[in-house]
């Protein structure tokens, strides 16, 4: 399957002019609810629609949560930097590129001590993060809609930090009155139909 979340807006659309087969946004969010350049906006969701691909939606505070009372002050931001720069970590909290167990644990120990001293702004909570799936549904349809936690390069919200608590997302959806049915293909349903749909399309290619 092509993904798209990474790559430039120019390059997904291109992509959509190219492709024979659906593709998927492995984890994105909206960027109508946070203007951020990992996130789609609204024509590039309308584009997976009529492509019949699926934007799997990410719990990922940073793209879940913008704005100011999101931001971080200066001196964590400066903090956080050094911290990285210190353990060779380009990114995220839990130091899951350090491949030594031992500095890996030093670098989460530092991590925690580093929130004590300088707390973060409040985190993207799990109704926040099904803002984002009411927003998909309703500009795309339940079936382009998909869920997807990022949890190995520093995802979660409140109240969706590990596998464990994945049954609060669950919960929310049905809170909001989605079905049985709709939560599967969120969960699910959708993006086998993809993987389908695309295995089809590749039997059908003429072999190099």
């Amino acid at each position: 399957m092509v993904d798209i979340s990474h790559p430039s807006k120019q390059s997904m659309m291109q992509t959509l002019e190219l492709t024979r087969a659906p593709i998927i946004a492995s984890h994105s969010a909206v960027r109508a609810l946070c203007n951020h350049s990992r996130n789609l906006d609204d024509e590039q969701l309308l584009g997976l629609k009529k492509n019949g691909g699926v934007a799997q939606l990410v719990a990922f505070n940073g793209y879940v949560k913008c704005g100011p009372a999101s931001a971080e002050s200066p001196e964590r931001v400066q903090a956080l930097s050094d911290l990285r720069a210190k353990y060779g970590v380009t990114g995220g909290r839990g130091g899951n590129q350090l491949a030594d167990s031992t500095q890996r644990a030093a670098f989460q120990a530092e991590m925690q001590d580093l929130d004590r001293r300088l707390p973060p702004p409040p985190r993207a909570t799990v109704s926040d993060f099904v803002d984002h799936i009411d927003y998909a549904v309703k500009l795309i349809g339940i079936d382009h809609v998909g869920i997807s936690s990022d949890f190995d390069g520093g995802g979660g919200v409140s109240g969706w930090s590990d596998a464990s608590e994945t049954f609060n997302v669950t919960l929310e959806l049905v809170r909001r009155g989605y079905t049985e049915a709709q939560i599967a293909k969120m969960w699910s349903g959708n993006l086998l139909r993809v993987m389908e749909a695309v295995e089809k399309v590749a039997a059908r290619a003429p072999t190099p």
